[in-house]
């Protein structure tokens, strides 16, 4: 299966409860730290729902 490169780029300050979980559930703790995570479509419906956060490359 293949991966995608997550990078949390910009602070979930003001961002509302359910997006920082959201950034949790991604395995992503701290700004500008960066997880691999695979691509399957639960995982992509949790990045669309912070994509204005973070960076994904392929």
């Amino acid at each position: 299966m293949s991966k995608l490169r997550v990078t949390w780029v910009k602070s979930a300050i003001g961002s509302n409860e359910r997006q920082r979980a959201t950034l949790r559930g991604l395995g992503l703790r701290r700004l500008n730290q960066t997880v691999d995570v695979s691509d399957a479509p639960a995982v992509r419906g949790m990045i669309r729902k912070v994509l204005h956060l973070v960076r994904v490359e392929e």
